[in-house]
């Protein structure tokens, strides 16, 4: 089964948890919408991952600024349309980035959020570990209940904070899953000897 890989904010470190992910599980991996074309998610995680070119799809949308996706389409003259947002392959496992936090703009009507609704997949959240991360987390665990998605687990990326993570667990009623502490150097063999372990990896093996 693929998943939708979302955040409670922008920098929390989705691309990274991605290509955690992609080189513990064997997963593909696709970025709808790409904001910024000067380093591109896509290609940060083919560097990290090693993985060949048959692992990655192209972005539905590539826009040129890093802003967002609303914004960025709007000075490159295009629109968004939430038709266009396809899952490729549906028989392959794919781990889908999104662009920002799920209440970003695509367009003057929708929203990150409706994406991942149109495309009827399970939500893994990326949050930061330190101050600040409970609003951030509530909010969004929040907002996705409200829209009934399928939130499977919250993945902590930072520096361990138990008193946050007891927190986040508590009042919002859903399980860390997993947590990646800050990485000396960013490669395949580093990402390789941080085992996701635990509930992560029984989610992966009870979808794959």
């Amino acid at each position: 089964m693929s998943f939708f890989l979302t955040g409670t904010d922008t920098e929390v470190g989705k691309t990274v948890i991605c290509a955690w992910l992609m080189v513990h599980y064997k997963y593909h991996y696709w970025k709808p919408i790409q904001s910024g074309m000067d380093s591109p998610d896509i290609k940060t995680i083919q560097k990290i991952t090693g993985f060949d070119s048959s692992f990655f799809f192209p972005p539905a949308y590539e826009l040129q600024q890093p802003l967002s996706p609303h914004e960025s389409a709007k000075r490159d003259g295009i629109k968004i349309e939430l038709a266009n947002f396809l899952l490729p392959r549906k028989e392959t496992k794919v781990i889908v980035e999104g662009a920002g936090g799920i209440l970003v703009p695509i367009n003057e009507k929708y929203f990150i959020i409706d994406i991942i609704k149109k495309l009827s997949l399970p939500i893994l959240l990326v949050a930061r570990s330190g101050l600040g991360t409970i609003n951030h987390t509530l909010l969004t665990v929040s907002e996705l209940k409200k829209r009934n998605l399928p939130l499977l687990g919250i993945i902590l990326n930072g520096k361990r904070n138990q008193s946050n993570r007891e927190a986040i667990e508590k009042y919002s009623g859903v399980s860390v899953v997993s947590e990646l502490e800050p990485l000396k150097t960013l490669d395949k063999k580093t990402l390789l000897s941080h085992k996701p372990g635990g509930r992560l990896d029984e989610i992966f093996a009870s979808t794959g």
